[in-house]
């Protein structure tokens, strides 16, 4: 279904090729997230940048509450359109998780510290993961190297991929999310670290 694919609004042929390895990615990780937090149907969670479904296409029945900057009428549950940058109109710590998945790389940088500091404020736990600056595939525009170029060469690039804003998308390193969320750890593709993940416990 396309609510469960992760690169269903991906140009030419690079998200079909992409979708069966980030759609088992994803299970993966959405396994750790539930046994490392010990999640459960009662954990009342805040899904920041929720999309269309977010993780509720992948926990349905689960306590979760999506928020996005835009309106998402789609979206199967509780849902706030707001600015996760600015303050959010929950009382603090009124949830137990706050979960941002492929969020974080889409803020700028000088919005990531509000950023931070508002989940943060509203969850007592958090679980952020965005991918990894030194993984090779940009995961985005699904190309090699994408991120890894000079910004006028990367727009040219950029438009042979599947997708995305090429000014929008900035990668962090492994420090830039321990700085704002404490510490990572490496969710890994056979030897090369694809993503980063800062996770606490309620």
């Amino acid at each position: 279904m396309a609510r469960n694919r992760i690169y269903a609004r991906a140009r030419g042929p690079l998200g079909r090729v992409a979708e069966p390895f980030a759609g088992r990615a994803r299970e993966r990780r959405v396994a750790v997230f539930l046994r490392t937090l010990s999640v459960d149907r009662e954990t009342r969670i805040l899904d920041v940048g929720c999309g269309g479904f977010g993780l509720r296409a992948l926990l349905p029945g689960f306590d979760i509450t999506g928020v996005d900057i835009v309106e998402r009428p789609e979206y199967p549950g509780p849902f706030v359109r707001a600015d996760a940058t600015r303050p959010l109109p929950f009382a603090d710590h009124e949830f137990d998780i706050g979960y941002a998945n492929s969020v974080i790389e889409h803020i700028s940088p000088a919005r990531r510290p509000p950023f931070a500091s508002e989940l943060r404020r509203v969850a007592r736990g958090w679980y952020v993961q965005t991918p990894a600056v030194g993984f090779p595939i940009e995961p985005h525009a699904l190309l090699p190297a994408a991120h890894w170029l000079p910004p006028a060469l990367r727009r040219r690039y950029w438009r042979l991929g599947a997708g995305g804003d090429p000014d929008e998308v900035k990668l962090l390193r492994r420090r830039e999310l321990e700085i704002l969320f404490g510490p990572a750890v490496a969710e890994r593709f056979g030897p090369l670290t694809k993503s980063w993940i800062s996770m606490r416990a309620p």
